[in-house]
């Protein structure tokens, strides 16, 4: 059943997201520890799904924590979710203590600075989550530092509800990093009894219940994305992408097509063009190596993708005609296997989704 749609026929390409799928991803990730909370991060738009759309969604079905990464998100994830728990990951900006109360947001803490400047601003008065690097080196304090905060008053008075860290390579169950991680972030939860810990994000899930602890914080899964790559994707399908075709035309051997002549014909063969592009946040990087489906068969993006089209050789796809349709995500070609067809992984092309589509949430 079709529950939102954009009535605007003015574009040629229709995303279409499944809000039963993410909801069904989200129980199919939480039965991994059947007694441990389920959060859901919807940082990025949703994964570029609509976090108005998403969110809500995942409230119905139960989910009460969720995680953004910026102030900003936070704010827009209030609007839309007016009593769940929002932590927002990058942490507190200086000066905005005062804004995350008002819209009663959770910053992540993840340096000494910003705890003092929580606690200073709420003294307790409004949780908060710290952040401790166990092998990303990127945010957070180090495990030495947060050992050394066990028993602080300071602590208290930042409101810490939540001690979290991140997997760097849950995806890769036999990687030694994962249980030297394991085991750094137990040491912190010792130091911390009477606080919840949360370390397995979408991948985390599907490791040892030594990951899991009281909080799993799934996120690019909700959306489909494989959490074992190289094992079949136990997700359902999220996003459906498909474009229109304009106009489908014959070319002799030796015939080029697209910016700077990058593809030639090699015999005679049948184009089709369509409606959709990079601006749409379909990567350029896919030229000459993705594919889209035409009535089910596979046909190969030739010459260098435009801004907003896309040429397809569908010499083998007799069904192709204009005002057909080409599937660009969907059946066959899921987020993951997209991604690796542009040089990339799943993750850019869901958050690279564009806003001009016309789009569709079934449910």
């Amino acid at each position: 059943m079709i529950i939102a749609a954009d009535a605007s026929p003015g574009h040629g390409a229709r995303l279409t997201i499944d809000l039963a799928a993410i909801v069904a991803n989200w129980r199919s990730l939480a039965a991994h520890a059947p007694q441990t909370e389920c959060g859901a991060v919807v940082k990025a738009d949703a994964y570029g799904c609509g976090l108005a759309a998403v969110a809500p969604a995942l409230w119905r079905a139960g989910c009460r924590t969720f995680f953004v990464a910026h102030l900003s998100e936070g704010i827009a994830a209030r609007a839309a979710l007016p009593e769940a728990a929002l932590y927002v990951l990058n942490g507190l900006p200086p000066g905005s203590a005062e804004t995350f109360c008002a819209h009663r947001l959770r910053p992540v803490l993840g340096d000494a600075q910003e705890l003092a400047e929580w606690a200073d601003a709420t003294q307790g008065a409004w949780p908060a989550a710290l952040h401790v690097d166990t092998g990303m080196n990127r945010l957070g304090l180090s495990v030495a530092e947060a050992l050394a905060l066990a028993g602080d008053p300071v602590i208290a008075r930042a409101g810490i509800d939540l001690v979290m860290s991140h997997l760097v390579s849950a995806e890769l169950p036999g990687d030694p990093l994962n249980a030297r991680q394991a085991a750094d972030f137990a040491r912190v939860r010792a130091a911390f009894p009477h606080m919840r810990a949360s370390l397995a994000n979408s991948a985390g899930t599907c490791l040892a219940s030594g990951a899991r602890h009281d909080l799993l914080r799934p996120g690019y899964s909700l959306f489909g994305g494989n959490p074992e790559p190289g094992k079949p994707n136990p997700m359902r399908p999220v996003v459906r992408l498909e474009a229109t075709i304009l106009q489908v035309r014959d070319v002799e051997a030796g015939a080029t097509c697209g910016y700077n002549a990058r593809w030639q014909a090699p015999a005679p063969r049948r184009l089709a063009t369509l409606s959709l592009g990079y601006a749409d946040g379909y990567p350029r990087s896919a030229s000459n190596s993705g594919h889209a489906l035409v009535g089910g068969m596979p046909c190969p993006i030739v010459g260098l993708i435009s801004m907003d089209l896309i040429i397809l050789d569908v010499t083998g796809a007799p069904q192709a005609r204009r005002g057909g349709k080409a599937t660009l995500i969907g059946d066959a070609l899921d987020i993951d296997t997209v991604g690796q067809a542009a040089g990339t992984i799943g993750y850019e092309i869901l958050t690279g989704l564009g806003s001009r589509y016309v789009r569709s949430y079934v449910e």
